[in-house]
């Protein structure tokens, strides 16, 4: 236990960080959203980028990784939006909120580093292929629920979805890193000491932004909700996805504990923002974030000891 405790220490103490300097008032709201932006469109994107350029790529992609993470996501989506509308009486936009935080994981800021530290540059290329889908996939789906009943306009929707997937930065960062890959133009020199070094912040700064932000968003109503919600994405999620990825398709180690982890993230902050972005259910998407990011503390070390890390 005391392993997987250093193992996991680092990651949520720059969390924890973030947090008190926000709490003291250290540091500027203006200073907190400068660096949030600069993380997501810059050194997250490199990190990637990077991620995907030293990755080995297997010769064929094994569909079982994503039928184990999807089952589980889809599953756990699905029973949370109907826990949180028959037993909470939550609105239909609310509903759609508590299954996006189920759904949408922290795995840039929280994931990757956990992930890296627990099997090495071998889960590198397993990691790139769920990031490479799973934010169009999440997205979309979210959009599609709060948007699909208005006929009119839907057109204008489609085509914001498009614009917005093709200009995410995440996303540019995997289209750039696999042409990279495909065309063996992987950088080298100068310009590969300038990935480097965009690359390096991502983590150590991703962490910190998360504490800044969480002090931000806070634990503001609905913990009923929320803990439902961090049930369902802290347990259930990989609890399927591990029953299918280690028992059902027999994943190598690798990919099944990058699989089982990355569905055992907290709620990310995507989900605040595409519910502050429409106006619901912004207290339950808040809260699920905060709460899951605490509870993770533990769940991620029960995870980590099931897999047989540390």
């Amino acid at each position: 236990m005391l392993d997987l405790f250093i193992l996991v220490f680092p990651v949520f103490g720059l969390v924890a960080v973030g947090y008190a300097a926000a709490l003291v008032g250290a540091v500027s709201s203006d200073t907190t959203k400068g660096l949030s932006e600069f993380l997501f469109t810059f050194a997250a994107p490199a990190l990637i980028f990077k991620l995907i350029c030293a990755a080995t790529f297997p010769e064929t992609i094994p569909w079982g990784y994503w039928i184990a993470y999807y089952s589980g996501m889809g599953i756990a989506w699905g029973a949370s939006m109907l826990v949180v509308s028959k037993v909470f009486g939550a609105t239909r936009g609310e509903a759609v909120i508590a299954g996006l935080s189920t759904g949408q994981a922290n795995t840039v800021m929280i994931g990757i580093p956990i992930i890296l530290k627990a099997y090495g540059d071998q889960a590198a290329f397993p990691i790139a292929l769920l990031l490479a889908v799973n934010l169009p996939i999440t997205m979309t789906v979210a959009t599609l629920m709060l948007e699909g009943s208005r006929a009119a306009g839907s057109g204008a929707v489609i085509a914001r979805l498009v614009r917005g997937l093709l200009t995410h930065p995440i996303l540019l960062g995997i289209i750039f890193g696999l042409a990279a890959v495909h065309w063996d133009l992987r950088p080298t020199g100068a310009i590969a000491t300038m990935v480097d070094m965009l690359a390096a912040c991502a983590i150590p700064g991703g962490l910190v932004a998360l504490g800044l932000a969480l002090k931000t968003y806070g634990v503001r109503k609905d913990l009923p909700v929320a803990f439902t919600v961090s049930g369902f994405r802290l347990l259930i999620h990989p609890a399927i996805t591990y029953v299918v990825a280690a028992h059902i398709f027999a994943l190598p180690p690798a990919w099944t504990g990058a699989v089982v982890l990355f569905a055992a993230m907290p709620a990310g902050i995507n989900a605040y923002l595409f519910a502050a972005r429409y106006g619901e259910g912004i207290g339950i998407a808040s809260t699920a974030v905060a709460l899951t990011t605490v509870l993770s503390v533990v769940t991620s070390m029960l995870w980590l000891r099931i897999l047989g890390v540390g």
